[in-house]
């Protein structure tokens, strides 16, 4: 069932995804549901971090993969600038490895973009009430490991950057490629992958990438 619809000329929403497809879908499907004043789209990191910090917005919709920044950094970017600023985590990325990074990141929800857009619309509605929003599979996930510490995870002891360069080696990038995309020089990037091998137990970068790729961190 579709959540009641917000009333018109209330809300201002900023879209952050680097493909201009999926934010126009976005944008298409908050205006039907909420029909709100504003909607503003962004395809960096940066752009994302200016619009925040030049005012407060009733949600931010936020890829976790954009080009110039992880998502993860700009969401707790954003959560400095402004505490009570809400924000929806949008990715491809399995829930099991990215939402819970999210959360404690204050994120107020985590959606996959393989998700139907009734659940993307639900997410919004549950945020703009002022509740978290935890879908149900995730929800299924937490309550099957409870009693197990998170830390106990070999993905929980890597940094969130560490988790990016990973996922990033498993679609197939090289160092100098991922410290093009991240920022980073070369030797930063290295030391990230050295840290991998002594974390994940492995000895190649080949390894790395079978890693990444069988634990569905390339999606």
């Amino acid at each position: 069932m579709m959540p009641p619809r917000a009333r018109a000329g209330t809300l201002r929403f900023l879209i952050a995804d680097d493909h201009g497809i999926v934010r126009h879908g976005l944008r298409e499907l908050i205006m039907d549901a909420f029909h709100p004043d504003t909607v503003v789209e962004a395809d960096r990191g940066r752009r994302v971090i200016d619009e925040v910090r030049a005012q407060a917005w009733d949600l931010v919709v936020l890829d976790i993969g954009l080009p110039d920044m992880d998502g993860l950094e700009v969401l707790k970017d954003l959560k400095r600038i402004r505490p009570d600023q809400k924000v929806l985590m949008l990715s491809l990325q399995p829930e099991e490895q990215y939402a819970v990074r999210a959360l404690k990141a204050q994120a107020s929800g985590y959606v996959s973009k393989t998700r139907a857009a009734e659940d993307l619309v639900a997410a919004i509605q549950t945020i703009l009430d002022g509740r978290t929003y935890v879908s149900t599979t995730l929800a299924e996930h937490l309550a099957r490991n409870v009693g197990r510490r998170l830390d106990d995870t070999q993905e929980a002891a890597l940094s969130d950057r560490e988790l990016q360069v990973l996922s990033l080696l498993g679609r197939g990038k090289s160092v100098s490629q991922i410290g093009d995309q991240l920022t980073l020089s070369v030797k930063t990037v290295s030391t990230y992958r050295a840290n991998l091998l002594r974390k994940l137990g492995l000895t190649t970068t080949g390894e790395l990438i079978r890693y990444a790729i069988e634990h569905r961190l390339t999606e």
